[in-house]
């Protein structure tokens, strides 16, 4: 099957913002308007296409991205819908690392809410190009001149509205195309509702004059040919402004506003017509960029013709076609019933099947080229950020960095017969979800299930019952706190075992000392003369990730140390590999807790808007839970966005207490931040109840 679309006329594009400003309703929109439905599905009934999740049309929210494929103006249209909640920001990661373009939505009354800011940044982390879109103009309270100040005050974004409202909030009618100088009215008959351009009242134009005469400006000092003609107040021709918006967008010079309400069936063919005209297309975008086998750095431009070289960003188990693998393809063409090499894990793997995605539904197809978004199945060993390749030609694309999880809870099947098919499931959605971890507490024998927030482990536990039919009780969150040291100690561990025939030895002296936060573990060997002989070193290192796994102090992971591996001797007999790994084990557990060990707690970062009124109660609230306050800013004359930090031990069920503080009216952001000391008194209370568990 030859390709749709020229590569040109490719837009892969995601739509990200904070929850419930109406992504997936304006992505319903967009698959009526271009025929990819023929119905308007809806969030509130859950009838919504892309929130195909039972879990999803139960609570109205997005928790997955969904992928799909439309037409406009002759342009193949991928799309993403995203999560706006926090706890599945993993979604909206992994969605902009394989996007060209992104669709910001504000709410026209809440503006830019903690998550619009998080979605945001993340966007800029990627170097994605953006419009804006600022929905629900026809909400009481809509204020679309205030949400754009917001977005270049807070976002510090070169705002250039491109659209502005024909009066806000329930009387919202129209709008006025600032390119065109046009009214655009909508009207409505029973496939929709639809534009009709008129010609400006005399009182539109007094309003449109200062927005189009500041288009103008912003356009014309992207181009020193249209700033001459500006200047000598020749007339810009229309597109000569689409293609200097264009460019200048495409650079992330500027950032175009257009407004509508995308539950009213307005503005939704002009966003179409700004995703066409003005983001970039995959030929628009940077070379994909790798490592070469040698080390070096190398590059996919985006051609057809060129080495295949294809990302995988996401994994999920389908029910009828078993693990499904997403893909976006950066260069060369992948084909159903090829051999494929993955660089990431250097194994050769077969592609059974090919599939254009429609949220949960699967087209299949013969190829996907240069620029597609699609799916594959018989990919058994690819992971997400696995690269994808021709083995004649490897590269490693640059992968996705995940956060950690940092919260945990414990579960067990109420059928103890069932607990291998429970760690089947749970295998089966770690793979699925980079940010969601699993491990087993040898001690207490219990399954340990970590994420993002309460609610993405709620809906994890909700899935095994649902899609895996396996029922399981779980204990209350478990904070993932860390173990490290303060100083330097060296230590000299030997290691002697004897149980008839060859006995087990081992000895090694090495030194142990804290490494700055964030850095992890280094093992450093130092060995000289081959006391220590060479083939026992690897065991040495294993030996200590073994017991960095369950710290000495209360059993938490060790993180940010170091080790150096001074001197040793081994017996020409009795040493092993099992002997140095069992010594160096014992030995790290034993210099530990010398090196005078300290707890570690998450912290999270807070953003918490809310109505001014409420600020002080806020403020104190957040003081309440061991927070620190690290910024108060005006958002407007009525609210204010307060920045701070607080442990995640003291956070659980803060969502309720905010709402119950302000009357529901404060929202806030969440995300992890930085590990800390403990205060002394709160270590030595975890320690104890460690110990009784």
């Amino acid at each position: 099957m030859a390709r749709l679309y020229p590569l040109d006329r490719v837009r892969n594009i995601g739509i990200m913002a904070h929850i419930d400003a109406g992504k997936t309703t304006c992505t319903e929109r967009v698959l009526f308007y271009t025929g990819r439905t023929h119905r308007l599905g809806e969030t509130h009934d859950g009838k919504a296409t892309m929130d195909f999740m039972v879990q999803e049309q139960e609570r109205g929210i997005t928790i997955s991205s969904a992928a799909t494929t439309c037409a406009w103006r002759d342009h193949q249209i991928n799309v993403i819908d995203t999560p706006g909640h926090v706890d599945f920001t993993v979604e909206v990661e992994r969605s902009l690392r394989i996007l060209d373009g992104a669709i910001g939505l504000f709410c026209a009354v809440g503006g830019v809410e903690p998550q619009s800011e998080t979605v945001w940044r993340q966007a800029e982390k990627y170097g994605v190009p953006r419009i804006c879109f600022v929905n629900k103009m026809d909400r009481v309270g809509a204020d679309f001149f205030g949400v754009v100040t917001q977005i270049h005050n807070i976002l510090g974004a070169n705002v250039v509205p491109l659209t502005i409202p024909i009066e806000e909030g329930p009387g919202f009618s129209g709008i006025v195309d600032l390119v065109k100088m046009c009214q655009v009215k909508y009207i409505e008959d029973r496939k929709g509702t639809y534009p009709v351009e008129e010609p400006l009242s005399d009182d539109l134009k007094q309003v449109a004059a200062p927005w189009r005469r500041n288009l103008l400006e912003s356009v014309a000092e992207m181009d020193e040919e249209l700033l001459d003609k500006y200047c000598a107040d020749e007339p810009l021709e229309e597109q000569e402004i689409i293609a200097a918006i264009r460019t200048a967008t495409r650079q992330q010079k500027i950032c175009p506003v257009l407004c509508g309400s995308a539950f009213r069936n307005k503005g939704i063919q002009r966003l179409l017509d700004a995703v066409v005209d003005f983001l970039p297309s995959p030929m628009d975008v940077p070379a994909a960029v790798g490592t070469l086998p040698d080390g070096t750095e190398g590059s996919r431009a985006p051609s057809d013709d060129r080495p295949t070289a294809a990302l995988a960003f996401k994994v999920v188990t389908d029910k009828h076609v078993g693990k499904l693998i997403y893909i976006r393809v950066y260069s060369g063409t992948l084909k159903a019933g090829s051999y494929i090499y993955n660089s990431t894990k250097n194994k050769i793997q077969r592609i059974g099947r090919l599939f254009r995605m429609h949220a949960n539904h699967q087209e299949s197809i013969e190829s996907l080229y240069t620029g597609e978004i699609g799916a594959a199945i018989g990919l058994a060993d690819t992971a997400t950020g696995d690269t994808l390749c021709d083995e004649s030609t490897p590269i490693v694309l640059e992968s996705i960095n995940f956060p950690a999880p940092v919260i945990s809870v414990a579960v067990k099947p109420l059928n103890q017969g069932e607990r291998d098919k429970l760690m089947a499931a749970l295998v089966k959605l770690a793979e699925e979800d980079p940010t969601f971890t699993v491990r087993h507490d040898r001690e207490t024998e219990d399954t340990i299930i970590s994420g993002m927030g309460e609610l993405h482990l709620d809906i994890i536990v909700d899935r095994l019952k649902r899609e895996f039919s396996v029922e399981v009780t779980s204990s209350a969150p478990e904070v993932a706190y860390r173990e490290t040291c303060q100083k330097t100690v060296e230590h000299e561990e030997r290691f002697r075992k004897q149980s008839g025939g060859h006995g087990q030895y081992a000895h090694i002296i090495f030194r142990l000392e804290p490494q700055p936060a964030g850095n992890g573990f280094e093992f450093v060997n130092e060995v000289k003369g081959g006391n220590v002989p060479k083939e026992f070193i690897p065991a040495v290192e294993k030996g200590i990730k073994d017991a960095l796994e369950e710290g000495p102090k209360a059993g938490y992971p060790v993180v940010d140390v170091k080790v150096t591996l001074l001197d040793g001797s081994s017996h020409e007999v009795d040493s092993s590999e099992l002997a140095f790994r069992t010594c160096a084990s014992i030995g790290f557990k034993a210099a530990f807790l010398k090196a005078s060990p300290q707890l570690l707690e998450p912290i999270m970062r807070l953003t918490v808007t809310t109505p001014t009124d409420f600020a002080g109660a806020v403020s104190g609230n957040l003081n309440s839970r061991r927070g620190r306050i690290l910024g108060l800013d005006a958002l407007s004359e009525k609210a204010q966005v307060i920045k701070a930090q607080a442990p995640l031990s003291n956070l659980f069920g803060y969502t309720s207490e905010l709402r119950n503080l302000t009357q529901g009216r404060a929202g806030f952001n969440m995300q992890f931040d930085v590990y800390e000391p403990i205060p002394q008194n709160l270590a030595e209370e975890i320690i104890q109840r460690r110990k009784k568990q």
